[in-house]
């Protein structure tokens, strides 16, 4: 079975954390036994090392007017994303390579090369949310929107600031694996969930208060990657060794209310997301985030929110065709 060929585009004045997203995420889904693999080549556009923008050299391993076809073709972003994009040369061969590509994508300020590139005319696209001003100005025929984490249109994706290349390259894995193998990335990469992609450039949970101590660091980190499981304040309490009275106190002391308090918050916090960003049904989502059914999520939803999930669906949907029209 042929392996997945992924080629990460690298010059000087990449950002190392672009770059270490994609390839970490993808040899993590090889060592969970992603079939078929991923086979990741860092290329530049002579073959030679690079310096990321933060002074560190970066091995690269191919040049790209060497480079014949790929699966995936993904950019990335970094201080240098202006010079990059002004290369005709590097421009002309991520061109050349996109067109065979099933995919092609740019990571935070990538998007300058994908735009130099004239594979964004007309489409939505993003970037980094501090630089979507000057990328709209360089190149007004794409439709910059600096709000999401990232946007797919076709087989042309383009994500927000730095770690958001983690989300979209767990996007890719779910896509090629199913998403059972994207959260086990996920989990070894210690982020707390993929964040579905028009959720805005900020952490997921921003709500929920994080607090220094480790026992309800641990408690919380479990919530966050298991809504749906048995998280009444006795199971936590015996998955982190402590009574349920401590861990009562341990939480209210911390984030100033009991176990169930902060459960409940992050599971609604994740239905507000599901709703506004996914297709799934109420029910779907009820599951997915620990309720028993759609009718006590509406309960919780409009008791927390003062609107329905189903109510702010629609608003959301709304909202997104307002800002973002027809090209």
């Amino acid at each position: 079975m042929a392996a997945h060929e992924v080629l990460v585009v690298a010059y000087d004045g990449v950002e190392l954390v672009d770059v270490a997203s994609v390839t970490s995420a993808l040899a993590l889904a090889n060592r969970l036994g992603a079939r078929p693999g991923y086979d990741v080549t860092v290329a530049s556009l002579d073959g030679g090392d690079v310096t990321s923008d933060s002074g560190l050299r970066l091995g690269v391993q191919q040049a790209l007017r060497d480079v014949d076809a790929v699966d995936t073709v993904v950019v990335s972003g970094g201080l240098g994303h202006s010079a990059a994009g002004s290369d005709l040369e590097l421009a002309r061969q991520v061109r050349r390579l996109a067109g065979p590509a099933r995919r092609v994508a740019s990571v935070c300020t990538g998007t300058t090369v994908l735009a130099a590139a004239g594979l964004l005319d007309g489409k939505r696209a993003t970037t980094h949310w501090f630089h979507a001003a000057e990328l709209a100005a360089r190149f007004p025929r794409v439709r910059v929107d600096s709000a999401p984490i990232y946007v797919r249109e076709g087989k042309v994706a383009t994500s927000g600031g730095v770690t958001a290349s983690l989300d979209l390259t767990l996007a890719f894995i779910e896509e090629d694996h199913g998403a059972e193998l994207a959260r086990w990335v996920a989990m070894g990469m210690v982020t707390y969930l993929q964040r579905p992609g028009n959720q805005a450039q900020m952490s997921i949970f921003t709500e929920t208060p994080r607090s220094d101590d480790a026992v309800v660091k641990r408690v919380l980190d479990h919530v966050l990657t298991h809504p749906d499981g048995d998280l009444r304040t006795t199971t936590l309490a015996e998955l982190v060794g402590v009574s349920p009275r401590q861990l009562t106190r341990l939480f209210r002391r911390h984030l100033h209310g009991p176990p169930a308090a902060a459960v409940r918050r992050i599971r609604l916090e994740l239905a507000d997301r599901l709703a506004a960003s996914s297709d799934l049904t109420m029910a779907q989502i009820a599951r997915r985030c620990g309720f028993g059914s759609a009718e006590t999520l509406r309960q919780a939803f409009v008791a927390r929110y003062g609107v329905s999930p189903t109510e702010l669906r629609h608003t959301h949907a709304r909202s997104l065709t307002a800002a973002d029209p027809v090209a």
